[in-house]
């Protein structure tokens, strides 16, 4: 297959798994080892077509980005939310901090020694039964809605992101489990998940597009691109599907195919046997 159609294919799964708790990176790294797309360039590539899906984040909360700016905030409606101006800046700022020092801090470390297949089948497996002990836990709990958020709950669930630098824990489970466990809902924990995704994926992205600039070729950067484009599009509907979901149905099924496909992900990359 053409590198113009492995674009395409990682795009779509870029766009399906990035904002569903089953961790796109374990879903891509598994791509590219089917498709033969491996090594640093595959890896930076993985990670720079998440630009395309956190641009569907921004289109479908626009206006919740636009409720951010403090000249909106209207502190006297009854209407307001605690994630209106500054006071949702301060949030978002709070979740988002503890990963970007975490990670800037680790980020040779864990591209060295935690993209491997067992620590990435670990993770899927450790995530999955994470999902189901929190199902079981928040089940009776009282919940309470995104726009009530502390700063608190903010921080706590910033600090569940950092888990999320071990590849294939999934960024999305880390940060839902941790709304959900914190007091909220599941479709407002989903929902501040994918908020707090923008700005830690944009500095994750941007950092990786920086470094690789100068190595990619005028069709290299056409390809990636396309990967953007279509994990954009992929994302739009997937993010749309995934809170109809979270409105019926828990979790659960999201926990159970993590445990199953752990095994067969590392059968799948860990390469022939000796």
């Amino acid at each position: 297959m053409g590198n113009w159609g492995i674009a395409v294919i990682l795009g779509i799964i870029e766009g399906l798994t990035e904002f569903i708790p089953v961790s796109s990176t374990g879903h891509l790294i598994v791509a590219g080892n089917l498709l033969g797309f491996v090594g640093e360039k595959a890896s930076t590539f993985e990670v720079a077509i998440q630009l395309g899906a956190i641009l569907s984040v921004v289109v479908l909360y626009r206006a919740r980005f636009l409720r951010l700016l403090p000249t909106t905030q209207a502190p006297l409606s009854p209407l307001a939310s605690t994630l209106d101006g500054w006071s949702g800046l301060w949030r978002i700022g709070l979740a988002t901090l503890p990963a970007l020092v975490v990670g800037f801090a680790t980020h040779g470390f864990i591209k060295q020694h935690l993209f491997t297949p067992a620590a990435v089948a670990l993770a899927l497996a450790v995530g999955g039964v994470g999902i189901l002990l929190t199902e079981r836990y928040v089940r009776r709990r009282p919940t309470s809605p995104l726009d009530t958020l502390s700063l608190g709950q903010a921080l706590g669930i910033g600090l569940f992101q950092t888990l999320a630098l071990w590849p294939g824990t999934s960024r999305s489970a880390a940060t839902i489990i941790g709304g959900m466990l914190l007091g909220l809902d599941r479709k407002g924990a989903a929902e501040f998940s994918f908020l707090i995704a923008v700005p830690i994926m944009m500095a994750a992205t941007g950092y990786d597009l920086l470094k690789m600039r100068e190595a990619l070729s005028g069709s290299e950067a056409a390809q990636l691109a396309l990967g953007l484009i279509v994990a954009f599009v992929v994302a739009l509907l997937t993010i749309r599907a995934f809170i109809r979901v979270l409105n019926r149905w828990s979790l659960v099924p999201f926990a159970w195919y993590r445990i199953v496909v752990a095994p067969m992900f590392y059968l799948i990359t860990r390469g022939p046997l000796p």
